[in-house]
């Protein structure tokens, strides 16, 4: 069961070696955030800085106890970062950004009051106009196309970390690897479909390096793979290897006996006849049959294995009554 937020948002701001940047976002934050009264909170989430970040943190926290700060030994990376954000996070609304201050806090109440009042589930900042290098825009339209098209969400920006959530989607989700790039894929598998963008604006980076690397094309395209398989055949594996493992199955079966009464019809009108042993295509079908036997044993034991789990919490309550009465 999810429990009740305490706080109206959570401001969630994971970081990497952002020293410079620290007190100048949480200031701004401060100053969009506490004329609008709301009872609010701020993690930072330290992903193993090596500079002066962490001192940063505290020293603000100090001054403010609205700032929060968790620290990680080492760089798990950003997913990471937001999944334990979210799991310590309090607010109706959790608002996550990036603190390198390309990210506007000035955002923060129309992101807000699209999750409360207009009642969506998840909105994704998009920034349309971009203060990016070619090397970065260009990959990422392209990502974002082929994301699109595999989820069918229509969001122009899913790598865009200036985002708002009701909280019952974050405290549903697990993020993990680098499916922070999908976190609106998976809230849609999770049932979440009120999903929505917002143009936002992007602002040049004042502080710092980009974290940009290409590696994250490839990571990111077998992570895409590995979401879309799961959120489709999570609970039903054998619906996935089953019909492979019987696709494969039957066909090396037919093959087979088509190569049998070949030979049968040869022999009944005298005619040249080759060993079935001595083509290659029975090898061919010998192998499908194979893999069509394996293909369909491991989805009865996957199946075996979530039924075994089929009990625990994997399913998502969305409202009740009365039942604590």
């Amino acid at each position: 069961m999810i429990e009740s937020p305490t706080k109206d948002l959570s401001i969630v701001v994971p970081l990497l070696n952002e020293e410079e940047s620290i007190p100048e976002l949480c200031g701004w934050i401060e100053k969009v955030v506490i004329p609008l009264e709301y009872d609010y909170e701020v993690l930072m989430i330290d992903d193993g800085s090596t500079d002066s970040s962490w001192e940063q943190i505290v020293q603000l926290s100090k001054s403010n106890p609205a700032i929060k700060g968790i620290r990680f030994n080492r760089n798990y990376g950003k997913s990471a970062a937001l999944d334990i954000g979210f799991r310590n996070s309090h607010g109706r609304v959790v608002i996550t950004m990036d603190a390198d201050l390309q990210d506007s806090p000035d955002e923060i109440p129309a992101l807000y009051d699209m999750i409360v009042k207009e009642g969506y589930d998840l909105v994704s900042g998009w920034k349309q106009k971009r203060h990016d290098p070619l090397s970065k825009t260009i990959p990422s339209k392209f990502f974002n196309f082929i994301t699109s098209w595999f989820s069918g969400i229509k969001l122009h920006d899913f790598n865009c970390g200036l985002k708002s959530y009701n909280y019952k989607v974050v405290k549903s989700i697990e993020v993990y690897g680098e499916m922070h790039r999908y976190i609106p894929f998976i809230a849609k598998g999770q049932g979440f479909g009120k999903i929505t963008e917002k143009v936002v604006e992007h602002r040049a980076r004042k502080y710092g390096v980009t974290k940009f690397g290409w590696e994250r094309f490839v990571n990111g395209f077998l992570d895409l793979l590995s979401i879309s398989f799961v959120s489709k055949f999570r609970k039903r594996p054998m619906h996935f290897f089953g019909s492979l493992g019987t696709l494969s199955f039957f066909a090396g079966s037919a093959i087979t006996i088509w190569l049998v009464a070949e030979k049968v019809y040869r022999l009944s009108q005298n005619l040249p006849v080759r060993d079935v042993v001595d083509q290659p295509l029975f090898f061919i079908a010998l192998v499908a049959v194979l893999v069509g036997v394996q293909l369909f044993l491991g989805g009865f034991l996957a199946e075996m294995m979530v039924r075994q789990r089929s009990r625990e919490n994997d399913y998502l309550v969305a409202e009740d009554i009365n039942l604590n009465a």
